[in-house]
């Protein structure tokens, strides 16, 4: 598989992997400029926009997940087992972004459940870093993976993925079409370490945007394994 040269089958709609990301990060950038405090507050609180748009990409990529799983071949069950996971995935951290409808119907918390979670919301991911920052940080790890790595090896190293051990699991791999919203993620990872060194601040949270953007790479990759998996022939 040639990372730069996208097969027909792969090949996502540039408005998605090109477009979309770029306008997101711009808007972005230029609303919180212009708003002053309260109002980016707002933007990156409880039910915010941000919030919202996190849950709505979640939605969307758990749908694709599950639409491949209706639609793909029985016979290609470590391929059934990954997107399942995946579909899990979306499912739990899309519950955890409203804290199970909380956030929607704004119901109490349990006082026994409010003395284990940090933020007393009815969630896990405020009760162990375990359900949070772990499993954030290695999604965080596979963006960087597929996305810059692997079509950086392409580029500079491409019999490397030509070995075995690379070819077995080829299905899987994201295509150089990924590149810009891993770099968009890595560029806000860098502005939030820069941001403790010197006295600017780009985005209000930057955690909170980045999390955007790694959410709309999961629907992107959900989105090509879609096309990946219906074409494979029984």
């Amino acid at each position: 598989m040639s990372f730069f040269k996208v097969k027909s089958q792969d090949n996502l709609p540039v408005l998605l992997w090109a477009f979309v990301p770029f306008i997101a990060l711009f808007t972005t950038i230029i609303v919180e400029y212009f708003s002053d405090e309260e109002q980016r507050a707002w933007l990156v609180g409880e039910n915010g926009p941000y919030e919202v748009l996190q849950v709505i990409v979640l939605l969307l990529a758990l749908t694709l997940a599950i639409y491949t799983l209706i639609k793909t071949s029985a016979k290609h069950k470590w391929l059934i087992a990954w997107i399942s996971f995946a579909s899990l995935c979306c499912l739990y951290v899309a519950g955890e972004e409203v804290s199970w409808g909380q956030h929607i119907m704004n119901w109490s918390t349990p006082e026994y459940w409010q003395q284990l979670n940090d933020q007393g919301e009815t969630n896990l991911h405020n009760t162990t870093s375990y359900l949070d920052q772990k499993p954030r940080l290695l999604l965080v790890i596979g963006v960087y993976i597929g996305g810059l790595i692997l079509p950086l090896i392409a580029l500079f190293k491409p019999k490397t993925l030509e070995k075995p051990l690379f070819k077995r699991f080829e299905i899987l791999y994201p295509t150089s079409q990924f590149m810009i919203v891993a770099v968009i993620c890595l560029f806000i990872k860098m502005a939030d370490k820069l941001a403790d060194v010197v006295d600017f601040q780009l985005l209000a949270r930057n955690a909170e945007t980045e999390e955007l953007f790694l959410f709309y790479f999961v629907f992107l990759y959900l989105l090509l394994m879609k096309k990946r998996l219906i074409s494979v022939k029984s």
